[in-house]
């Protein structure tokens, strides 16, 4: 799964700055009801990656009813989270 193609798919563009508030609320939207009806674990964990970038992911208990898979998540927010703060 290629990020700039997912963006493609639910945006229109690879490059969200050129994305309308409303366009980008449409696209988080299909974005979600996609992860709702994949069910390969892979695929769905890298759709709930790029709706957390976005600001838009689901709970995670919503989406991951597997612990292993709700630890994954919360590494990787971890991770994000971390590569985003600034230098202290």
């Amino acid at each position: 799964m290629d990020f700039d193609d997912q963006l493609r798919r639910f945006f229109g563009t690879a490059d969200l700055t050129q994305v309308t508030p409303d366009a980008f609320d449409g696209g988080t939207e299909q974005m979600r009801v996609a992860l709702g009806l994949e069910r390969d674990p892979a695929r769905r964990f890298a759709l709930w990656s790029i709706l957390y970038m976005l600001g838009a992911a689901p709970d995670l208990d919503v989406t991951f009813k597997d612990a292993g898979q709700r630890d994954a998540a919360r590494n990787f927010m971890d991770m994000i989270d971390r590569a985003a703060a600034p230098d202290e």
